[in-house]
């Protein structure tokens, strides 16, 4: 047993041994294996440590040489343009034709310069967030551009007529000429550019298609207390229709020297509409003048109270159903009644059949027909100094308040004097104020150098016509489609979504449009068929107090009741869920390519009326964009207007042009 004993004894010991081996090998290969992890865990820490060191060194190198520094010249650039442009503004304003070129070819270098070095951050359009931004940059330099050269091609056609127009900076023997040899040399100059109109449409068409991708409704509202987006959307819409307004006159222009009597004598015949007392057309026909242009040279050959043209009608018409419903005690059709249609060229039309009857044929007479209301005589007289004086009348007309009227102008309070206060002697002084006043105002603004007063004479009846305060119909159709294409025809326009017009006839209603104060609100609601109900609220509000209208005290009766035939265009095959607010039954009938709705109601002084109406469209809404086409009424001022769909406001502006309206659903 012990020699066996020994013998395990020695085995275990051997086993021991090779245990112990063991684990001295594995304590050995771990020490190797942690010293290698330790090795390659320094290695790879000086990888980490390289790369990290190597992307911050290129996000440093890119952030400098590709952001930083383009950056940094991008504002410098744009610093220089902006001096640039405001010295070329400065030029333009002191209508110096020679400076205001060079200063745009200065503008346009410096122009082309930032959009060049804007341009060098062309990688971050790739980026989701800040690429739309980018685009809207490198838009709106490339609408720049555009419209300056479009605006060097025409200082360019006037730089050689310069001094004749009054345009440079040295003397000029043109102010010394007389007032009729200024206008036809000016209109002569301008025939001279017109060859040039289609390439400066061209450019300008092109600033459009730029201005156009801009997207103010990825901008925020605010940044602090400075508004944003309203900014960019008003930046943008002033310029679309300024732009717009050159490329749709562009047929006109064309022709504009031809209808100044260049080369052969023009004959229109001008009416002058009350839009104190507001028609369909822009208001109450009071008087009429024969125009004449004769190589520019304007001469009033006839003017007249329309009352004395009503009487020589041959024979007594019988006043249509529309007079007879609505007007207070009339039972004869005329002149002074014919603008019923809302559209300017079917009212002459009617116009022209009551000026036959007196005699006369009105496309053999005259070349056209123009109707201006009393908001362009003052947009006129505050551009000559706010005051001119007629001797004739011993009399002087001002733009200044009068309180006689509650702070109207006093021009208007005296022209209403003259045509309405119930004494009979104004009756017969008065069938020529307009005229004499019109050529006054004539020979005030021609009377002195251009640069005093033409310039911004241009840019306000251009304001009038944009605002419908003046509408032009002419015999010819080239003439005519060149009206139409301007939006100075007053008509009725086609549009194949949405559409609103609001048209409000005061008929033996004095002066109360003076006063009274338009509120409408829209509220569009749509389905999830995309079926379209529309609830319509006009709210008229006179705040002021009643004039004195008794006929023995001679007081100037402006401010009473309103009797106001309203109607309603819309989309044709529109349906009518309900008409509130009218006094008589209301009606809905087809016209002028619209469904109609109309009605009639009051507004007393110092008080307020409201109709409500409710209709459904003829057409689905599909897409992702609602769009509507506002037609202002001319002869209004901008009716308050505020636009909800789906109970969200949209929208709130004043109604001071047409205005294609789209809105994101």
């Amino acid at each position: 047993m012990d020699k066996d004993f020994n013998i395990k004894k020695i085995n275990l010991d051997r086993e021991e041994v090779k245990v112990s081996q063991r684990k001295t090998a594995s304590k050995l290969q771990k020490n190797v294996y942690n010293k290698e992890m330790v090795k390659k865990s320094k290695k790879s820490a000086k990888r980490v440590f390289s790369i990290l060191f190597f992307v911050l060194l290129f996000l440093g190198v890119f952030f400098i040489f590709g952001l930083y520094l383009p950056a940094k010249k991008v504002y410098s650039n744009l610093q220089n343009t902006i001096q640039a442009a405001k010295k070329t503004a400065e030029a333009v304003k002191n209508q110096d034709v020679a400076e205001s070129l060079q200063k745009l070819k200065e503008t346009e270098e410096k122009l082309v310069d930032l959009k060049s070095s804007y341009e060098k951050l062309g990688f971050l359009s790739y980026f989701p967030f800040v690429g739309n931004y980018y685009k809207d940059g490198k838009h709106g330099l490339s609408a720049g551009i555009e419209v300056v050269k479009a605006a060097q091609i025409g200082v360019e056609e006037i730089t050689p007529y310069a001094d004749l127009l009054g345009l440079s900076s040295g003397e000029s023997s043109f102010v010394d000429q007389p007032a009729d040899k200024r206008i036809e040399v000016a209109i002569t100059t301008f025939s001279k550019v017109t060859p040039k109109l289609s390439i400066i449409s061209e450019y300008l068409s092109k600033a459009k298609e730029e201005i156009d991708q801009i997207d103010a409704a990825r901008y925020p509202v605010k940044i602090g207390n400075t508004e944003v987006r309203s900014r960019i959307s008003k930046g943008k819409e002033t310029a679309d229709q300024t732009i717009g307004l050159f490329v749709d006159a562009k047929p006109l222009l064309e022709i504009l020297p031809e209808l100044l009597g260049i080369p052969e004598k023009k004959t229109y015949l001008v009416l002058f509409q009350n839009d104190k007392e507001l028609r369909s057309t822009g208001g109450f026909i009071t008087a009429y003048a024969a125009v004449s242009f004769e190589k520019g040279k304007m001469k009033v050959e006839k003017s007249e109270d329309i009352y004395v043209l009503d009487d020589k009608q041959k024979k007594r018409i019988a006043a249509p159903p529309e007079i007879l419903k609505y007007h207070k005690g009339v039972s004869y059709f005329n002149l002074r009644d014919s603008n019923l249609s809302p559209d300017f060229s079917e009212s002459i039309k009617l116009f022209e059949e009551l000026y036959k009857n007196t005699g006369s044929d009105l496309t053999k007479d005259y070349d056209g027909v123009f109707a201006v209301d009393t908001h362009v005589l003052l947009s006129v007289l505050q551009v000559l100094d706010g005051e001119v004086y007629v001797p004739e009348y011993d009399a002087k007309f001002t733009t200044a308040p009068d309180e006689r009227c509650d702070g109207c102008p006093q021009v208007i309070y005296e022209l209403e004097l003259y045509a309405d206060k119930p004494v009979g002697y104004f009756r017969g002084e008065r069938k020529d104020i307009l005229g004499k006043l019109l050529y006054h105002l004539m020979q005030k603004a021609l009377g002195v150098s251009p640069s005093q007063y033409w310039g911004k004479l241009t840019q306000a009846l251009l304001s009038e016509i944009n605002e419908k305060h003046i509408l032009g119909y002419m015999f010819d159709s080239k003439a005519q489609n060149a009206f139409e294409a301007l939006n100075f025809a007053g008509r009725i326009k086609d549009f194949d979504a949405d559409y609103l017009h609001i048209n409000d006839t005061n008929f033996a209603g004095a002066k109360s449009n003076m006063f009274v104060k338009h509120y409408i609100k829209q509220e569009i609601e749509i389905d999830k068929s995309g079926k379209i109900v529309k609830t319509l609220t006009i709210d008229y509000k006179n705040p002021s107090p009643p004039s004195d209208c008794g006929f023995e005290s001679g007081g100037l009766c402006l401010n009473a009741l309103l009797r106001n035939w309203v109607r309603i265009y819309i989309p044709e095959g529109s349906k009518l869920l309900e008409f509130t607010g009218s006094e008589t039954e209301t009606e809905s009938k087809e016209e002028l390519q619209k469904t109609v709705f109309e009605g009639f109601l009051t507004v007393r002084p110092q008080g307020s009326s409201q109709a409500i109406v409710k209709y459904e469209l003829p057409f689905a809404f599909s897409g992702k964009e609602y769009k509507m086409l506002m037609q202002k009424q001319p002869g209004t001022e901008g009716h308050e207007v505020t636009i909800y769909i789906n109970g969200k406001q949209v929208d709130k502006f004043n109604l001071e042009t047409d205005r294609e309206l789209k809105y994101k659903i």
